[in-house]
C-alpha cells in the first residue's frame, strides 16, 4: 500500500530537514505551507517538489483536509514540523502496511522533548501514553476543529508501540507567541460554538489546570521543565478564557 506523508510547516527552517529525514521511507511527501518568510521551503525542495503554498486562515482541519485531497497514498501520515519519525516507527508503519487488517486510523504515541529532558508527565501525559491520530486511511473520515483538530471516523482503530520524537517550543519567547497565537484561534473557535465565560472561570480554570498537570499528573516529577511547562499551560488556558471575555463582550 502506498503511504503518503503530509507535513504542514510556517517558518520551520530550524526543524524541517529533521522532519523531512525522517519520512524519506514514504512514497510521496507533500508540503503545505503557510507562507513561510524563513529557509524552510529551501530546505525542503532538497527532500520533495511536492510543495504547496496555502494561508491557513484560522483553520487547521481545512489544511489537513486539504493535504488528504491533494495525496495519492492508500495511507496518509501527518507529521508536524516540529516532529521525527524513529527508526522504530518506520518499521512498525512499514509492516503495518503490509498487513491485511482493516482500520480505519492509527494512532501513534509521542515523546516530547523540552529544554533538554524527555517529559513523560502533566500536560504531555495523555499524548506519551494514548498517542494521537496521525495515520489515517483514505476516505475514512474527516479533521474537523479550526485548532487542536479532531479525526473523526467511522470504523476501527489501532495503536502502535513505537513514538513520534517531538521538539515544541524551544525557548520561553517562542513558547509565548505560540501560546498567543493559538489561544486567539481557541478563542474563536469557543465563541464561534456560542461559548460563553466568566470572572470565576477566567481565574479559576487555569489554577485548576496547573494543579490537574503539576500535582495529579506528576508533572513536578519532570524537574523544573515539568513546572514550567505546566505554568506556561495554564497561561494559556488563562489567555483562552480571557480572549473569548473580549471577543463576547465587544464584537458585533
Amino acid at each position: 500500500m502506498k503511504l503518503s506523508v503530509v507535513i504542514l510547516t510556517k517558518n520551520e527552517q530550524e526543524n524541517i530537514e529533521k522532519a523531512l529525514k525522517s519520512v524519506l521511507f514514504a512514497d510521496e511527501i507533500i508540503i503545505i505551507d503557510d507562507n513561510s518568510i524563513d529557509e524552510t521551503l529551501d530546505i525542503a525542495k532538497k527532500y520533495t517538489s511536492n510543495i504547496i503554498k496555502k494561508s491557513v486562515s484560522g483553520n487547521f482541519s481545512n489544511q489537513r483536509n486539504y493535504g488528504i485531497q491533494k495525496s495519492k497514498g492508500e495511507w496518509i501520515l501527518f507529521l508536524d514540523a516540529d516532529e521525527e519519525v524513529t527508526y522504530e516507527l518506520k518499521n512498525e508503519i512499514q509492516l503495518f502496511l503490509k498487513s491485511e487488517m482493516n482500520y480505519s486510523c492509527v494512532y501513534i504515541k509521542r515523546r516530547d522533548y523540552w529544554w533538554g529532558k524527555e517529559l513523560k508527565y502533566g500536560e504531555v501525559q495523555k499524548v506519551y501514553k494514548n498517542g494521537l491520530i496521525r495515520l489515517i486511511k483514505r476516505n475514512s473520515g474527516k479533521w474537523e476543529g479550526l485548532v487542536h483538530e479532531k479525526y473523526l471516523f467511522d470504523g476501527l482503530s489501532l495503536k502502535l508501540n513505537s513514538f513520534i520524537k517531538h521538539y515544541p517550543h524551544p525557548t520561553i519567547r517562542q513558547f509565548i507567541e505560540d501560546i498567543n497565537f493559538y489561544s486567539n484561534m481557541r478563542a474563536i473557535e469557543l465563541k464561534d460554538n456560542n461559548k460563553k465565560t466568566n470572572v470565576f472561570d477566567i481565574s479559576f480554570t487555569p489554577l485548576f489546570k496547573f494543579i490537574d498537570n503539576y500535582f495529579f499528573k506528576l508533572g513536578f516529577l519532570d524537574g523544573v521543565q515539568g513546572f514550567v511547562y505546566s505554568f506556561l499551560m495554564s497561561f494559556h488556558s488563562f489567555l483562552v478564557r480571557a480572549k473569548l471575555y473580549r471577543l463576547n463582550k465587544f464584537s458585533k
